[in-house]
């Protein structure tokens, strides 16, 4: 997996969005439940453990959660009774091309993950051997398994400077009539924030570096609900993965290193038949960990590559329905159309 050099970045929106304006009781009360739920969900990815950062499961938790956050904004649009006609013109622009930006990150996340999905058959071959003839075969199988694991690719590279791209849109669009429209600008930002937030770790993770991770700094006069649950969970979980660089690992996701440190032992072990394969016990419980954590987090990248491709198809109907404008849809990423590997 490469390492992808560049220096620490951090971001301060100021100001406060409802300056001037007063909220219904209604609205009030919807942004209040937006933010409160945002809160507990950045709460529920606070790692109990530091061993949970970069588990399957913990990444599997961070992308869940995503999924519902952005589900969640589609609801509280439905609540605001805002219709799209009353939408600015320079938020759907920003909408549609921060949908193509998430969507271009998903095909990257997913590619990686299927990269590393096609190492396990590798894994399979040395597993399988059951003679002594099969020893070379399988110490064979190994390198070829590390030599494919920590290979560059160059479609989850080529996702990383667009995590970039969609940062320079997090500022807080300025709403100078509509109330409804600031408590949905105010809320869409918690939901870049924390798209963000979970986009850099990823990427951090796939790569084995935190030159990517970017601080994240919530600010201003009127501060968001979430902010110290972000604020609490963006230290841990990126001192965390400082901590691991500065140790020397240079390999974050906890299965696969996990398996990594068996196969290097393996390859230590002597040529003897019966010492060699007595010591891939272990290893078969890691790989078939590692597979099963594959498994649950392609499916949670997948489930998100839908959320944003329904929503942004829905915005887009909206749009010809109301307006008779014609706006231009990727070719790509029409409706229904698969996450591509």
């Amino acid at each position: 997996m490469s390492r992808i050099q560049d220096p620490h970045k951090a971001l301060f929106p100021h100001g406060n969005l409802f300056r001037g304006s007063s909220l219904s009781p209604k609205l009030s009360a919807l942004l209040k439940k937006f933010e409160e739920t945002l809160a507990e969900r950045l709460k529920k990815l606070m790692p109990v453990h530091k061993d949970d950062v970069f588990s399957f499961s913990w990444m599997a938790l961070a992308m869940n959660l995503l999924s519902e956050t952005h589900s969640g904004i589609k609801s509280l649009i439905t609540e605001l009774e805002l219709p799209v006609h009353d939408w600015d013109d320079k938020w759907i622009d920003v909408y549609l091309d921060n949908s193509v930006k998430l969507l271009d990150i998903c095909v990257g996340f997913s590619s990686e993950l299927s990269r590393l999905r096609q190492g396990q058959l590798l894994l399979h071959l040395v597993l399988e051997g059951n003679s002594s003839n099969e020893v070379l075969k399988a110490k064979s199988s190994i390198d070829s398994w590390r030599r494919h694991t920590f290979a560059r690719n160059a479609k989850f590279e080529n996702c990383i400077p667009v995590i970039d791209k969609l940062m320079e849109s997090l500022e807080l669009a300025k709403v100078k009539n509509s109330v409804k429209g600031k408590v949905l600008m105010r809320a869409m930002y918690g939901v870049k924030m924390m798209t963000l937030f979970v986009c850099t770790v990823f990427a951090s993770a796939f790569s084995g570096s935190d030159k990517k991770l970017i601080d994240l700094h919530v600010s201003g006069s009127s501060p968001p609900l979430w902010r110290d649950a972000f604020n609490d969970l963006q230290t841990s979980v990126y001192g965390e993965i400082r901590n691991l660089l500065s140790s020397g690992r240079n390999v974050l996701l906890k299965e696969l290193e996990a398996v990594d440190i068996s196969v290097i032992e393996e390859a230590k072990e002597p040529a003897e038949f019966e010492a060699f394969w007595n010591s891939f016990a272990d290893l078969g419980k890691k790989a078939e960990k590692l597979s099963c954590g594959l498994d649950l987090l392609t499916k949670e990248v997948d489930a998100f590559f839908q959320i944003v491709l329904s929503g942004r198809d829905a915005l887009l109907c909206n749009l010809r329905v109301f307006s008779n404008v014609v706006v231009d849809s990727p070719k790509k990423y029409k409706t229904g159309k698969q996450l591509v590997r």
